[in-house]
């Protein structure tokens, strides 16, 4: 079955933008869980509220039926993958500043653009390289992370770009051939089975609390509805286009910062938000004219 959708990219940056809001929404969650459960047991507890939420949509929708065993194989790595990097940014958060951490997982939509024609055959076009690089160049502004003092925090994050980065990529090629629904009913079924083995493994659970179990439910919600916005978002337009839009959840979490932990506001935060803000319109633009001349 060919479920390829047309060419939108207006549609495709809407779709982006409420990845953004989600993206975000799971960091200040994951923040307020630091310390009390590990990794494992973030992933584990996520993947089973969104479960739920799969199925009692798809029932709402009557669309049950999309959900189909086709794949398996590509289900089965890019949730592999992706479950890889999820635990790296979750264990980095608690290595390295906020800021830092943001900055280098950025990086993740060039190793899209870098990796994209080999992987999905796509052309990167002059405009798409260039916004693509812009907007990197205003999140160095914004938070000036220093790349000279490796460790485990850094090198954590790092590989959590690259494996988000191959996890875009695997959800555009899955996106070819089957449904959104069935690549998120797949997405909560592997990594719930993924996090509950590994957090079992050493013989001690931390079970939800009062005072955690929001926090949990929240990652759950949005982080299934960030998946749900991506994934959507890459069915309308080539993932070099789509990527980049995700620079915007920096000058969005610095927001955050300021309003919920009084983190500071500094002068070359708006420039940087300015350079991102400019590049994903230069990306768009390029697109949006390419629908008109079809």
């Amino acid at each position: 079955m060919n479920t390829t959708a047309p060419y939108r990219p207006l549609a495709a940056v809407l779709w982006m933008l409420g990845s953004v809001v989600s993206f975000t929404g799971m960091a200040i969650a994951g923040r307020q869980l630091q310390g009390a459960h590990d990794t494992f047991e973030i992933m584990a507890a996520r993947s089973f509220v969104s479960f739920f939420l799969v199925i009692a949509a798809a029932a709402a929708m009557g669309k049950l039926r999309e959900i189909s065993g086709a794949r398996l194989g590509g289900h089965a790595l890019r949730n592999a993958v992706h479950f890889t990097g999820q635990n790296l940014w979750f264990w980095a958060l608690t290595l390295i500043p906020l800021a830092q951490l943001i900055a280098i997982e950025f990086t993740s939509p060039l190793w899209v653009i870098l990796l994209s024609p080999l992987l999905l055959g796509e052309r990167i076009t002059g405009p798409r390289a260039f916004a693509a690089a812009l907007g990197f160049v205003g999140i160095l502004i914004v938070v000036r992370p220093d790349f000279n003092a490796l460790n485990l925090g850094v090198l954590a994050a790092a590989g959590a770009a690259v494996c988000f980065a191959a996890t875009n990529i695997a959800t555009k090629r899955l996106a070819r051939d089957v449904t959104v629904l069935s690549i998120l009913f797949w997405l909560t079924v592997m990594q719930f089975v993924f996090g509950a083995v590994l957090a079992a493994i050493d013989g001690h659970i931390t079970w939800p609390t009062l005072a955690t179990a929001p926090w949990l439910a929240l990652i759950g919600v949005t982080g299934l509805v960030a998946h749900l916005c991506l994934t959507s978002a890459l069915r309308l337009a080539p993932a070099t286009f789509v990527m980049p839009i995700d620079f915007t959840r920096l000058p969005l979490m610095a927001l955050a910062g300021a309003l919920l932990y009084q983190e500071q506001l500094e002068a070359l935060l708006f420039l940087g938000a300015a350079l991102i803000l400019f590049a994903n319109w230069i990306n768009i633009r390029s697109e949006t004219r390419k629908t008109h001349t079809r």
